[in-house]
């Protein structure tokens, strides 16, 4: 069966690799593709709309099929909204998002539920994962990007100072306000909005009726099948090579994240770059790419920093303990995955 292969690597010009032409670019321009009739389908074939934008930082799509070519743009329009309101809480592109302001201040009062949300499934999964996932690693970024403009590493006692304002305990979270504990700290939801927007996404267009449908908010969920027969198919490129796919995989109604080494970096070698291990405060020094499947998008995104900093043996058990599948890339190109991810 034809399978529709998407590359997980590069989030540009996802229209030209979804099979959507390269003319639609627009931000906020919809489109309708294809109609076409489900075997099971009696009140008239389904209406493929899809619609590009931009958001956190980067190139986003959407798919969205329905019999109802106008519920199908509502769908489209309900999508964009939700990913504005998850930018508006949690963005730190958005100088007026909440999480901005929280990190300006310090403190941050009568907070919407969605980041108080956020904030409490961050603080279960560090203190599950033993703070390998940290959100509060904000200040090792801003120590690193101010050495990069430079030219420069950070030194080590500037890595040692901004570890010092670490520490994913230290953040107060009552549905009054959220605070911070220890002086100059911040926080970075970079490396699970994206995967909450997702799920957002697709929880919505569950109560609406959406079927069939992708979501890419920079972490991909999928609902029902693709226009082309079969189920919704990922490839996940080497990070070192963008043309060469790993492995291609069918979603089965799971969501995957994916998180790479030569996103954002600091040095040339891409021993620095913007995941963490908050323990060091460091980049981890085995891995180069991973990606996780999960059930649900928030922690998918969330484990692949998880994965980054266990390496790619621990990453294996872990996967187990987690109800994940994962496949892990090494430095030097060497790769790993659990049976779940099957070709």
């Amino acid at each position: 069966m034809a399978a529709k292969v998407i590359d997980m690597k590069r989030r540009t010009f996802l229209q030209v690799s979804l099979g959507l032409g390269a003319a639609v670019t627009a931000q906020g321009v919809s489109a309708v593709v294809q109609a076409y009739p489900l075997a099971s389908d009696t009140a008239g074939a389904l209406v493929w709309q899809q619609r590009p934008l931009l958001g956190f930082g980067c190139n986003l799509s959407l798919q969205v099929a329905h019999q109802d070519k106008v519920l199908g743009q509502l769908a489209l329009d309900t999508a964009v909204a939700d990913i504005r309101h998850v930018e508006a809480q949690m963005s730190l592109f958005n100088p007026n998002s909440a999480l901005s302001q929280l990190n300006r201040q310090g403190f941050l009062a009568q907070p919407h539920p969605d980041l108080l949300r956020i904030l409490t499934l961050s603080k279960t999964i560090s203190e599950k994962s033993q703070g390998a996932f940290d959100v509060t690693v904000q200040p090792l970024w801003t120590v690193f990007s101010k050495a990069h403009r430079a030219g420069l590493l950070p030194t080590p006692a500037a890595v040692a100072a901004a570890r010092r304002h670490t520490g994913w305990q230290f953040v107060e979270l009552r549905p009054q306000y959220i605070r911070f504990a220890r002086p100059h700290m911040a926080i970075t939801l970079n490396g699970i909005a994206q995967g909450f927007a997702a799920d957002l996404v697709k929880a919505h267009w569950r109560a609406m009726g959406i079927e069939h449908a992708l979501i890419n908010t920079g972490e991909w969920a999928s609902l029902g099948r693709p226009q082309t027969p079969g189920d919704w198919h990922l490839g996940i490129a080497d990070p070192r090579d963008v043309q060469k796919m790993i492995r291609n995989i069918a979603l089965r109604g799971r969501c995957v994240a994916s998180s790479a080494d030569s996103q954002t970096y600091f040095s040339p070698d891409l021993a620095n770059h913007h995941i963490f291990d908050p323990c060091t405060g460091y980049s981890p020094t085995e891995i180069a790419s991973v990606t996780v499947a999960a059930d649900n998008c928030t922690l998918a995104d969330a484990l692949t920093k998880v994965m980054f900093v266990a390496g790619m043996a621990s990453a294996m058990a872990l996967a187990k303990a987690w109800s994940v599948d994962v496949l892990v890339v090494d430095k030097v190109g060497q790769w790993r995955a659990t049976p779940g991810f099957d070709a």
